[in-house]
């Protein structure tokens, strides 16, 4: 009774979960008595404030629908129709905006706090919350023929010898992780916590669950955290434990060896949270976003530099979000898109990208109404269509529970204005920038991205042009080379630029060996030095030993010397005795013999 009464002290949303928990634990049969037959209303879906998408009822059901698309500044450019039924993910077609293509197959139940993982353009599902139920159930995807299936998962024994099924616990608030041939699951939050850390492996070519076998002290058992993989290893931070206390401890897991590590990391690390997203830059620094507590929600940003482990809070740029939990990243080469959350009153409405060398956030595109793309707890994938990346999201929650696919295509314009800032940059910025990027290799960047750009540009200048009508191609071709030819001076700028850098790493390197061969020759100094003081330590100390045992032979042989003396004069005094006593013998009488044997 004293849980029920806490309800009233809490947040809504928080009070809801709690409520929804502790009646699972205390009356397991409540869900089975409800009735799961009423359909709730879908909201309409308004893209940037003008473009309007026509409800869809489910969006695993397939039917031509008409599509509005809004320019940039607001206006509208074309109204079309697109055959959804034959293209499938085909008919993303427009950039920057979320679109719900139709989806068959055996669609799963809504939920969130699943997770989601992109192997071989299949998405997979894995777990989740719904209505207050811990799922167990894997579902798969298919982004080519957008076909849902459910796998069915068999689960490994312990052993051969004595089969012991494994316990594949139903779980939310966990990670899912592709490695090698596997989705590793990685902790949450399940209905009977274990103490410790849990790390499930599902093999995707024999399609078995299996507990994996991890050495050192793993972390304890948690949900909510972030896992990050960074090359080899899972890099895990913050979480909520079974006694809903926030952390934000932080442990790396070798998955070549499987041994876990506590890090004790330098600086101030973020405040304990959960439902925070993390990514990594340039296989070196981990970003930490967002996340909450139990009475609040964060929009900071952390950065941890995985070589040093050292904590820093950079000045963020741009159009910082807004606070939230229960969103969800992914990376697109230095771009990190972040799709939902909430902060217990309102869903996030806008999806957000930061630039992880310029630490710049602008915004892409924003939904109204409580959409499953402002909910909290779904899941952001990234896949491929046709070449280029694509944002996948699933699920969520923001009063029901979701289970719409919705997709997202980055526009190339997005990302080039996300790596070229107006202005000057920053010192802060610069810095974190700098540090991310001390040799990079400006010259493969511009000839990789030159034909892009410039591809780009056309299509920028395309539409003003054609509604001008006067302009010639002549003209176009003309833009496109002073284009063109701007562009390669910057490049043969930037290529001097970078043959200084490399310049003055080598000076630096050059001076660095120098100074080690400096080092090492002091060091053989100081060694030899130490080498020649431990002889004449050893030699001291023969030298004392030996005078000790003259010492000791000198004390001896005085003995011996007295001793001799004593004896010398003891046999003196002896002969004078007896020559006396003969005499006197003589005259008595005596014999020689008789005074013998007196």
């Amino acid at each position: 009774m004293e849980i029920w009464k806490q309800l009233g002290n809490m947040v809504s949303a928080e009070a809801m979960r709690l409520f929804v928990k502790i009646l699972e634990e205390e009356e397991p049969g409540w869900y089975s008595r409800a009735s799961n037959s009423v359909l709730e209303p879908v909201t309409d879906v308004q893209m940037n404030h003008n473009a309007i998408v026509e409800p869809i009822i489910e969006n695993r059901n397939s039917f031509a629908e008409r599509k509005t698309i809004s320019a940039e500044n607001g206006g509208l450019i074309e109204t079309q129709d697109i055959d959804v039924v034959s293209e499938g993910l085909g008919s993303v077609v427009v950039y920057d905006q979320w679109t719900s293509p139709p989806i068959t197959g055996q669609c799963p139940k809504g939920r969130y706090e699943h997770a989601a993982a992109v192997v071989e353009d299949k998405m997979y599902i894995y777990g989740g919350n719904h209505n207050g139920r811990y799922l167990s159930d894997l579902h798969v995807l298919d982004l080519r023929s957008c076909t849902w299936s459910k796998v069915e998962a068999k689960v490994e024994s312990k052993s051969v010898e004595r089969p012991s099924p494994v316990n594949i616990t139903p779980s939310a608030g966990h990670s899912l992780i592709p490695w090698e041939n596997k989705l590793l699951s990685i902790a949450g939050h399940t209905k009977d916590p274990s103490e410790t850390f849990q790390v499930k492996a599902f093999d995707l070519q024999i399609g078995t669950w299996s507990m994996l076998n991890t050495y050192g002290k793993p972390p304890v058992s948690r949900g909510g955290q972030s896992v990050t993989l960074v090359g080899t290893t899972l890099v895990i931070f913050g979480g909520q434990d079974a006694k809903q206390t926030l952390l934000n401890d932080l442990h790396i897991l070798d998955l070549e060896t499987l041994t876990w590590d506590e890090i004790d990391a330098v600086g101030v690390p973020p405040s304990p949270r959960s439902g925070h997203a993390a990514a990594v830059h340039a296989e070196r620094y981990l970003l930490i976003f967002g996340g909450g507590s139990h009475a609040t929600c964060f929009n900071d940003l952390h950065v941890l530099d995985l070589q040093t482990m050292e904590w820093s809070r950079p000045t963020q740029q741009g159009e910082i979000p807004v606070p939230r939990a229960g969103h969800a990243g992914v990376t697109v080469g230095e771009n990190w898109f972040i799709v939902g959350g909430g902060d217990n009153k309102s869903g996030a409405s806008e999806t957000v990208v930061l630039n992880m060398s310029t630490l710049a956030w602008s915004v892409v595109t924003s939904v109204e109404g409580r959409v499953p793309l402002a909910s909290e707890g779904l899941s952001l994938v990234v896949g491929s269509l046709n070449g280029e990346d694509i944002l996948i999201s699933f699920g969520g929650y923001n009063g029901h529970y979701n289970s719409e696919v919705n997709v997202l295509k980055p526009s190339h314009k997005s990302t080039l204005q996300s790596k070229i800032m107006e202005g000057p940059v920053p010192d802060s910025v610069s810095a974190v920038h700098n540090a991310t990027n001390p040799t990079r290799d400006l010259e493969s960047e511009f000839e990789v991205g030159q034909e892009g750009k410039i591809r780009e540009t056309a299509i920028d200048n395309f539409e003003p042009m054609k509604s001008k009508g006067g302009e010639t191609s002549e003209h176009i071709l003309a833009m496109l080379k002073a284009e063109k030819e701007e562009l390669e001076s910057s490049l043969n700028n930037e290529k001097l630029l970078s043959l200084q850098l490399k310049q003055e790493l080598a000076d630096a390197e050059a001076r660095n060996t120098d100074l080690y061969k400096e080092l090492q020759s002091v060091r053989g100094q100081l060694a030899s030095e130490q080498s020649r003081c431990f002889k004449l330590e050893v030699d001291v100390a023969e030298l004392r030993q030996k005078q000790q045992t003259m010492e000791t032979l000198q004390r001896e042989l005085e003995l011996l010397q007295r001793q001799k003396a004593t004896s010398e004069q003891v046999a003196i005094n002896a002969k004078q005795r007896q020559g006396s006593g003969g005499v006197w013998g003589w005259l008595a009488g005596r014999t020689p013999q008789n005074a013998d044997d007196a």
